[in-house]
Order: C-alpha cells, then sequence, then structure tokens
C-alpha cells in the first residue's frame, strides 16, 4: 500500500495534460494505468461541455505518449466506450491511430 501511495507522487499534472501542454508519461505500468483511468474520467466529465473537442484532442495527443503503447489502446478504447464515436471526428484521433498502426496491423 505505501508503495502505491508513494507512487501516486509522480503522477503526472492532469490538468497540465487536458491544456495540451507536453507531458512525460511515467514509466511504471501502475501509474500509465492510473493516468489512462484519470483520463477517462476527465473525458466524461467533458462530455457535452463547450471544450470537449479540444479536452479529446489532448487526451488523444496524450495517449501517443505512453511506452506501453496497448495503454494507449486502452485509454482511447475506454473513452470511445465512454463518451461516443465523436472522438472519431477529432483530428487527433487519426494522428492516433497512426501511431499504433504498428500494433493494430498484423499480418
Amino acid at each position: 500500500m505505501k508503495a502505491f501511495v508513494d507512487s501516486l507522487d509522480q503522477m503526472p499534472d492532469l490538468d497540465a495534460i487536458l491544456r495540451g501542454e507536453d507531458v512525460k508519461a511515467p514509466k511504471e505500468v501502475d501509474l500509465q494505468y492510473a493516468v489512462a483511468s484519470s483520463l477517462v474520467g476527465r473525458a466524461i466529465r467533458a462530455k457535452g461541455t463547450p471544450e470537449a473537442a479540444e479536452t479529446y484532442g489532448h487526451i488523444l495527443n496524450y495517449a501517443k505518449a505512453f511506452p506501453l503503447k496497448e495503454m494507449g489502446v486502452m485509454l482511447v478504447s475506454d473513452m470511445l466506450r465512454a463518451v461516443g464515436d465523436e472522438i472519431f471526428g477529432i483530428p487527433a484521433f487519426a494522428q492516433w491511430a497512426q501511431s499504433i498502426g504498428d500494433i493494430m496491423l498484423y499480418d
């Protein structure tokens, strides 16, 4: 438990991510998961607001930052389920999809 609480000190600034600032993703898988889950929560809160598209765009851009690309896939999949297919219309979605094409295409 103490290790988990200590690791929360290393959580990236979610507000900075949502402002579109360049925020480094954590290396630790548990922290990557915590960030992804938190960002889905922020996307849900933004749904239906005037800044929803901008918020979604910043989250999609950040999804490319995870060292573990599958974590970004999980983030975007969960976000899609939570807020709906309007994210397909966000320009950052196409950029994110291109960035993970190598793990989504199978021979």
